[in-house]
């Protein structure tokens, strides 16, 4: 398994943080994941997706506490050279700029193997868009996560309603049948 360094979110300039993505991704052609999140034995790998984005999350009363509650992901997706080939967004969808577009729903998780990491999942997909590079996608996986996770603190009674934005990368990896 790659290893990624990582760097504090105030020196991670945008041009730096996607070279060090692109040279993580570059290097991840098989990804070990565990089996709860492993595609159905009918679906091939169709392409490896890279995102760099957030996780947005919002303070929420939760019984006589508060925590931060997810909202969305908003994230670009990147081929595995470096072009922007869509976006990731509430749904959660992936949208192709061909307008190909996929919505989908979490079918099993994993937790990340650096507990700082937002969970691994494999997710059910259905074609939500017109032709193209994403619609015949039936699942993907997210994987190599880095970041993303809700704050441990500052969320409380004064801040209900408060959105934060956790900067988070991945690989999405999407899956059709054979």
């Amino acid at each position: 398994m790659n290893s990624v360094t990582r760097i504090p979110a105030a020196l991670a300039a945008p041009i730096g943080l996607s070279a060090l993505i692109l040279a993580a991704c570059a290097n991840t052609p098989e990804v070990p994941v565990p089996q709860a999140i492993a595609p159905t034995a009918n679906e091939s790998l169709a392409m490896v997706v890279p995102a760099r984005g957030v996780q947005i999350y919002k303070c929420s009363a939760k019984g006589t506490g508060h925590e931060w509650a997810f909202v969305a992901p908003d994230a670009e997706l990147f081929d595995t050279k470096g072009k922007r080939i869509g976006r990731h967004g509430a749904g959660p969808y992936w949208e192709a700029l061909d307008g190909s577009r996929v919505n989908a729903s979490v079918k099993a998780r994993a937790d990340a193997p650096d507990k700082r990491d937002i969970p691994w999942l494999l997710l059910a997909a259905r074609n939500t868009g017109s032709a193209g590079s994403f619609s015949a996608v039936t699942s993907i996986q997210r994987v190599n996560t880095v970041g993303g996770t809700a704050p441990a603190n500052g969320c409380d009674a004064t801040s209900i309603g408060k959105e934060t934005r956790v900067h988070y990368t991945a690989d999405y990896r999407l899956f059709t049948q054979r």
